[in-house]
């Protein structure tokens, strides 16, 4: 039993009097290997399911009403909440706690309604705030809740899609398609390179003993977050149409330069990194099928660099970070990952240069970092009773 499920579980039985949960289930957060702020302009992403989860457990309920905890460490007040089913004639509404919104979302866009009323706990182990994802594993791990109780049709594609609705309309973030896809479909040693206009999946194989996965969680958390990103995705719309296109995936650096007096200094950074970013990410994924680690390090540097100077999302602590990691001889590359202005960065690097670097970074950044070494995980589930 992992720590977060025998935690949901325990709780479940305090809060409920004494019973057993009838259903638990987890979901993954997830590493973005490579491909930042790719997903929302119809580009390409290379991430990877985690060990990382978010179990919830519960029990259904014959009176309509749900009553939801967490144990989150950073989510905010209350911890409890308690809500009616939505119906026909009633529908949930964001608000307070914003952790709430991530669940209602989900519940209001579940797919086969109605839906009973149930109790539930949720744990976790993904990071809040720390860029591996915790809200659309919490939103995969509700709506795999929900399919216990009403059974939908399956398709795991509409499930993703459902979350990502639920998290654009209750917390209000314009996410693009990866975070909700990679918790649904990852696949144990593998990374998956997700086209995020065709929702195309290619399963690349990260079996080799030799490589590992070093996320280095920085701890630091910007309170930039949560404007920067929908401005960020605003400027990337200005600019794909300025250049006459649907999105910037089908912009080539011939185009932004042919209109580049037509767009202000900032949009014309903000579409570089992004049809950059793109290429590099196919470029990456071929490396990695080759076993060509060296240049997958190149690129995810170039990556980081992109993030930091166009894109304008990293932040102090992070450059820090990847400046420290790459000095070690074994790693091939390392880079920001997830939104920006603080979380976690991915190193992909010799397995037998992950304690060392971990060394290297404790007596050298001037923060108090978590690392995990990591390999890739399989996507949603059941869990046993």
């Amino acid at each position: 039993m992992s720590a977060p499920e025998d935690e949901a579980r325990r709780l479940f039985a305090e809060t409920f009097g004494g019973d057993a949960p009838d259903i638990a289930v987890f979901a993954p957060g997830r590493v973005n290997l490579i491909g930042e702020h790719t997903d929302y302009n119809g580009g390409f992403v290379l991430p990877m399911a985690l060990p990382l989860i978010t179990v919830l457990v519960g029990s259904q309920r014959d009176d309509g009403k749900i009553c939801i905890v967490t144990t989150a460490e950073g989510a905010d007040e209350p911890h409890k909440v308690e809500l009616e089913a939505p119906s026909e004639e009633r529908t949930l509404t964001p608000g307070t706690p914003k952790w709430a919104n991530y669940v209602k979302g989900v519940i209001q866009h579940y797919r086969a309604g109605p839906l009973p009323g149930f109790n539930a706990v949720i744990a976790t182990s993904v990071p809040l705030g720390g860029g591996l994802s915790s809200s659309a594993s919490l939103e995969v791990a509700t709506y795999t809740f929900l399919q216990q109780l009403r059974q939908d049709d399956g398709d795991a594609v509409q499930k993703a899609l459902a979350c990502q609705k639920a998290e654009h309309t209750f917390p209000g973030v314009p996410c693009g398609i990866m975070d909700q896809f990679i918790s649904v479909m990852g696949k144990e040693e593998h990374a998956l390179l997700i086209d995020c206009r065709s929702l195309e999946v290619t399963p690349l194989p990260l079996t080799d003993p030799k490589l590992s996965v070093l996320i280095t969680n920085s701890n630091v958390r910007h309170e930039l977050t949560g404007s920067e990103y929908p401005t960020r995705r605003r400027q990337c719309e200005e600019a794909a149409r300025a250049l006459g296109k649907e999105t910037l995936r089908d912009a080539s650096m011939e185009d932004l330069e042919a209109k580049k007096e037509s767009l202000s200094e900032v949009c014309y950074r903000r579409a570089r990194h992004v049809i950059t970013e793109i290429e590099r990410t196919s470029k990456a994924a071929q490396a990695l099928e080759k076993g060509d680690y060296r240049l997958f390090g190149i690129l995810m540097v170039e990556s980081h660099n992109s993030l930091r100077d166009d894109y304008e999302v990293s932040c102090p602590e992070l450059d820090e970070l990847v400046s420290i990691a790459i000095e070690v001889p074994g790693v091939y590359g390392s880079r920001m990952t997830g939104g920006g202005f603080g979380g976690c960065t991915v190193t992909l690097l010799e397995t037998s240069v992950a304690e060392r670097t971990k060394q290297q970074i404790q007596e050298r950044f001037r923060g108090s970092p978590t690392f995990y070494i990591t390999k890739p995980s399989a996507g949603c589930g059941v869990l046993p009773r």
